[in-house]
């Protein structure tokens, strides 16, 4: 049997959507992208959603809507995937990185007060593997008096809720992935969104080179607009041509969702009895369930993954601590055990495939490679 890591949910008859954005003059961001973004409003009940052509794009539009740049600090978990901190890096200002809870490996409001500075203009707390962080209580936590802006990284959390509140309740901007891989996709892609009408002007500036209005908008009502540039900009809009994938999918999203809960919750079940472990799910929350991560233990993740290949299972490692990663460490000399709950956990991770279109007879597959070979590997102090 052969279990890939993901297979998407796209079909050919998606390629009707395609064809109609074709018989636009639009192909890139256009009158289909405006839909979708009234759409993404009305799901996250917020004001304001931008579309752009990635997370990582639309997050250094947004720093730069937020004039964050050299000389500014930004926190970030040392446990995230790297576009998080790279992102800081981009627009010149330097990403501070924290620990994370070790039974959730989300960052907390104690850990983000430690490493706050005078030189502090933002905080990006990542939802990991799809569970969110307690945006309100971050919020709180922000000394009065100093303007600290909250960016939440929503990659792997579309669908979730923390205390029945979805994301861009309680931040200033909250930012998504469209990537292949993620719950909505359409290939390559993102959004943000917001509730602040001067953040949105700015963003919606920013994710095109800086420029006052889009092609779109120049164009309006049969006469040409011309548009000028106040702030620094970037290329990271979304063109209709994928755009137009968005819809049917955001519209089942949450059908989807209760698959993948079933699904993780199988798993859970059937792995609970190992020596295998996994991030603990907070009561009373949406988890998104983006990916499945199981930790191994450092000394038997590589041949884990090893048996998983040759089992035709697929499976990532979803991720190894930034602060471990050479350029981050050299740069400002960061030490392995600086981080040791990121340390520990990103050394002895791995992701197995969880996805809407996996069947049981694969899914139980998986289980049985992981109880009865890979379980057997761990030792007692892994």
């Amino acid at each position: 049997m052969n279990v890939p890591f993901y297979r998407h949910s796209l079909t050919p008859d998606n390629s009707k959507y395609v064809a109609e954005v074709l018989k636009t003059p639009f192909l890139t961001s256009g009158p289909i992208g405006k839909e979708v973004e009234a759409q993404l409003c009305g799901y996250f009940n917020v004001s304001h959603a931008k579309l752009v052509n990635s997370w990582t794009n639309g997050a250094v539009a947004t720093l730069l809507a937020m004039d964050i740049g050299p000389g500014d600090e930004v926190i970030v978990p040392a446990m995230t995937f790297i576009a998080t901190a790279n992102v800081v890096e981009l627009v010149g200002a330097k990403p501070v990185f924290i620990d994370c809870d070790p039974d959730t490996l989300l960052i907390t409001p104690e850990l983000i007060k430690d490493a706050i500075t005078e030189k502090t203009k933002a905080i990006i707390p990542v939802h990991m593997y799809g569970q969110m962080c307690d945006i309100k209580a971050i919020k709180e936590i922000i000394p009065s008096g100093q303007k600290i802006a909250i960016i939440e990284d929503c990659a792997h959390s579309f669908e979730a809720k923390f205390n029945g509140k979805r994301p861009g309740k309680y931040s200033d901007a909250a930012i998504f992935s469209f990537y292949a891989t993620k719950n909505v996709t359409c290939g390559e892609g993102g959004a943000i969104i917001t509730n602040d009408p001067n953040l949105y002007d700015r963003i919606t500036q920013s994710i095109l080179h800086g420029m006052s209005a889009g092609a779109a908008d120049r164009f309006k009502a049969g006469q040409y607009k011309h548009w000028g540039m106040d702030h620094l900009g970037t290329k990271a809009n979304l063109p209709d041509l994928l755009a137009c994938l968005l819809p049917d999918q955001i519209s089942s999203v949450d059908l989807r969702l209760k698959i993948r809960e079933e699904i993780a919750q199988k798993y859970e079940s059937s792995l609970r009895s190992s020596k295998i472990k996994f991030p603990k799910v907070l009561s009373g929350i949406v988890h998104s369930r983006h990916l499945f991560p199981i930790h191994v233990g450092h000394s038997t993740r590589d041949k884990a993954l090893q048996t998983l290949g040759e089992s035709n299972i697929g499976a990532t490692v979803n991720y190894r601590s930034i602060h471990t990663l050479n350029f981050y460490s050299s740069k400002y000399n960061l030490a392995k055990n600086d981080f040791p709950v990121s340390q520990y956990w990103g050394d002895g991770t791995l992701c197995i495939p969880l996805f809407p279109g996996i069947k049981t007879e694969e899914q139980d597959y998986v289980i049985e490679v992981l109880v009865n070979k890979i379980g057997k590997m761990i030792g007692d102090n892994q």
